[in-house]
Order: structure tokens, then C-alpha cells, then sequence
């Protein structure tokens, strides 16, 4: 490792053949500080989970930067409502952090109610709010009273925890949205709920029309192109999908304990997850006649990808990719994806990965691979180089980075305008790699 690397951080990045401290990779705490982590505050976790609600208002109590900061934050679809894609705030000042700011939060929340008659506003408390101590519930809680609509608080100082932390509290807020709505117990359940995926570039809707081929019933999307009316009907389903497990994992085991809706881990991305994924919701819903579509339609699928495939691997086979994504279940399918490409994974790290899956990730990577939690600008630059990556998949921070060094880039994360979930992901996933890592300009840049 570099003698630049802050020794507290040491704990948190490992070598595979090397292992760690002992006890695994050190994972799951709030950034180190001094660090210049990429991690976001909790507000943004909570934000980027509710905002794909597409006729949900989404009220900012706090200061106008943390509704700029958030502002169409997914590049998530919405097959109706538009509304989603407007960012309210209170826009806090110097006299109101004194004076409080209750009155302003409820003026705000009559002003959309009288102007738009919405069914559902989040509330967010920031920073500032955590700080002077407006009662965001009780305000919530009038508002609710007055007008007959749903308005949910989400307490989300960005101090307060990490990223995950925001996670939690948006399913906070939407085990609070459809609790009311649960079935009695003698209701019949069918269907799957999609938890954990935002529709980003139209990629629930593929997911969804693989189900529809097969003969399964998507009851809920959680949240990508959701809206109030599908949302309360996820306690009728009789299983949750979780493709983001970061995000929403503890809302599944919300509804598995208070709604008895048993679920499972899933992903989307590349032919060996998705085809998976598809088989094993298809064996624990289906009946035979649904197996064996499953079963067709994966193999079809697969069948079709892999030779597309193989016309790319030539120009891909002995790369060297670099992954730093949000979570660890991500992270696990992009090294599955580069294996089925011949490409070799040599650094990887997440945002806000668990310890079992960074045991996962270091049992299908190679030996020398290094793995990192929470990383930083530094930390990447410096195992980019000493692993010479042809290519980094990560979001739009980690972008600047990888041009700055004379590296390759894919977008992964949530700003993308093209779908790479599903198997037509597969094809804009694998031409991606190929025109990025291939593309002539790296001929005349410096080697790094």
C-alpha cells in the first residue's frame, strides 16, 4: 500500500491474497473524517430511494443547496405523473436557523396542497433543521389532519449517519405509506413486488415485461415509476424481489415481519444474474406452465447474448477493469459481467458495501485484486495506476478521475440516460466497454 494512505484507512482496503486485519474488510461505519469520501450525507440516500415516487412532492426543509443538490437526481422513467422531477424547498436563511422555521415549513406545505391537491409529500428534515429543532412530525402531522393526504417526515440530517442511514429512513417513510393498507389475513397474496430498483433509462419496464412473458404479475415497483396508487397495493403481493439490497433491504424485512411477504435477493445485471434471478422468482411463484416459459425464455436469451458476445471478447480479452459503485450487490454482477467479457477485475470498492458481500467479492475476484470500502479520490488514483485499469465503472464523481488519468470510463450509476440492467443491458453494457476502452484518443494521452 502507499505511505499516503491515512493508516486508519488501512483497515478498510485488502488485497486478496493478502487479506486484511484478520477480521475482514472493515465496512459499514460513517466515512473516515479528513478522508474526502464519495459517500453521500443522509439526506441524499433518503432522496435518491423516494424520489423515483413519480406523483410524490418532495418538500426540502432546510437550505436551498440541499434542493439543488438533489434536483432530478436519477435518471429514473416515469410512465405518468411528471412532478417528480420538480424539487420544493423552504429555502432556510439567517433569521429563520434563529427563529425557527415550523411556520415556513407549514406555509410551504399549504401552498402545494391549495395549488396541486397532491395524495402524497415527504418531508426532509437537513442538516439545519437537526440542528435548531423544528418538530417536522407535528407539522406533518396538521397538515395531514387538514387536508386528508399523506404527508410523511423523513429526519434526515446529513450528520447523522451515513448514506445507508438515508436508505433506512426512506423505507421508514414508505412502511409508513402503505402500512394502512395491509390485507386482512385471509386475502389472497399474488404477484411480485420489484424493491430496489429505480427505473433508471426505462430499466424496470424491461424487468417488468420479462415477468409479463413468463406469466408473472408485478404488483408493485419500488420506486421506479411508482406512484400512490401502486404503492399501497404491495401488501397484496406474495413476494418481495430485491434488486438493490443496499437500499432496500431493510424494507423487506419490514414487510416479511409485519405483512408475512417472504422475499429474495436478485439482479438484473449481466446474462448469468439475470437469467438467475428470473429462474429462481419463477420456481418459488410459479406453477409448471411458468417454469418452463422461464426456462425457454432465459435459455433463448442467454443463447442469443453469448454469441453476441464472443464478437466483442476478441477486443476485450486480458482488460483490466476498476469498479467503484454505491453497493455490493452491484459490484459482485459487474465482476460477473467482465469475467463473461475476459476481462479481468483489479480494483473494486462500493459506498456502502456489508461484510457479506465483500466475502462474496473477494471469493470471485483474483488474487491480487484489491478490494476497498468507502474510498477516496486519492485511494482510487493510486490503485488505478499500480493496477494499470484499462477501464473505471463508477458514477459522475468518479468520471473527472478517470479522464484526468488517461483512463477509459462507464457511467453505472445513477445519472445514466441508457439502460444496463436486463439483457438488452447486457448489449449496451458489453458495446460500451468495447467503444470506451478501444477508442482511439487513448493512443495519444500519456500512459499512466
Amino acid at each position: 500500500m502507499s505511505d499516503g494512505i491515512l493508516e486508519v484507512r488501512k483497515k478498510s482496503i485488502m488485497v486478496k491474497n493478502l487479506g486484511c486485519s484478520g477480521k475482514g474488510i472493515d465496512c459499514d461505519k460513517a466515512s473516515v473524517s479528513g478522508s474526502v469520501s464519495q459517500r453521500a450525507c443522509v439526506y441524499c440516500g433518503a432522496r435518491v430511494v423516494l424520489n423515483p415516487i413519480t406523483d410524490a412532492f418532495h418538500i426540502v426543509h432546510g437550505p436551498i443547496g440541499c434542493a439543488s443538490y438533489t434536483w432530478d437526481i436519477r435518471g429514473s422513467l416515469s410512465s405518468g405523473s411528471e412532478i417528480y422531477r420538480n424539487s420544493f424547498s423552504t429555502d432556510l436563511r439567517e433569521e429563520d436557523i434563529i427563529f425557527g422555521g415550523a411556520k415556513k415549513l407549514a406555509a410551504a406545505i399549504d401552498e402545494i396542497a391549495t395549488k396541486y391537491s397532491p395524495k402524497l409529500i415527504f418531508v426532509y428534515a437537513t442538516c439545519i433543521v437537526g440542528v435548531i429543532g423544528d418538530d417536522v412530525e407535528a407539522v406533518c402531522k396538521n397538515a395531514e389532519e387538514k387536508y386528508k393526504i399523506r404527508v410523511i417526515p423523513v429526519k434526515a440530517a446529513g450528520f447523522s449517519g451515513t448514506k445507508r442511514q438515508g436508505y433506512k429512513l426512506a423505507c421508514n417513510a414508505m412502511m409508513q405509506l402503505i402500512r394502512p393498507h395491509k390485507l386482512s389475513e385471509k386475502a389472497l397474496h399474488n404477484g411480485v413486488n420489484i424493491l430496489g430498483d429505480f427505473n433508471l433509462a426505462g430499466e424496470m419496464w424491461l424487468i417488468k415485461n420479462y415477468f409479463k412473458k413468463i406469466g408473472i404479475e408485478v404488483v408493485s415497483t419500488i420506486t421506479g415509476d411508482a406512484s400512490y396508487e401502486t404503492l399501497i397495493k404491495a401488501p397484496s403481493a406474495a413476494l418481495n424481489i430485491v434488486q438493490c439490497a443496499g437500499s432496500s433491504m431493510y424494507l423487506a424485512k419490514m414487510m416479511e415481519e409485519e405483512f408475512d411477504i417472504p422475499f429474495m435477493k436478485v439482479s438484473f445485471f449481466g446474462i448469468e444474474d439475470t437469467s438467475a434471478s428470473i429462474m429462481r422468482v419463477a420456481h418459488m411463484l410459479g406453477d409448471a406452465s411458468v417454469v418452463e416459459k422461464a426456462e425457454a425464455f432465459t435459455q433463448r436469451e442467454s443463447s442469443r447474448l453469448r454469441k453476441f458476445m464472443e464478437k466483442y471478447r476478441p477486443n476485450l480479452e486480458g482488460k483490466r477493469a476498476a469498479i467503484y459503485v454505491g453497493g455490493g450487490f452491484k459490484a459482485i454482477s459487474l465482476i460477473r459481467q467482465f469475467n463473461e467479457m475476459g476481462i479481468k477485475t483489479v480494483v473494486v470498492g462500493t459506498q456502502t458495501g456489508k461484510k457479506d458481500e465483500y466475502e462474496v467479492i473477494q471469493s470471485i475476484v483474483n488474487d491480487d485484486t484489491v478490494i476497498l470500502d468507502d474510498a477516496n479520490p486519492a485511494e482510487l488514483e493510486f490503485f488505478i495506476k499500480q493496477k494499470k485499469a484499462d477501464i473505471l465503472v463508477g458514477g459522475v464523481k468518479e468520471r473527472p478521475l478517470a479522464y484526468k488519468l488517461g483512463v477509459a470510463f462507464c457511467d453505472h450509476n445513477h445519472e445514466r440516460k441508457h439502460a444496463l440492467g436486463g439483457y438488452e443491458g447486457v448489449e449496451n453494457f458489453t458495446k460500451e466497454i468495447n467503444l470506451s476502452i478501444n477508442s482511439p484518443v487513448w493512443e495519444y494521452m500519456t500512459a499512466i
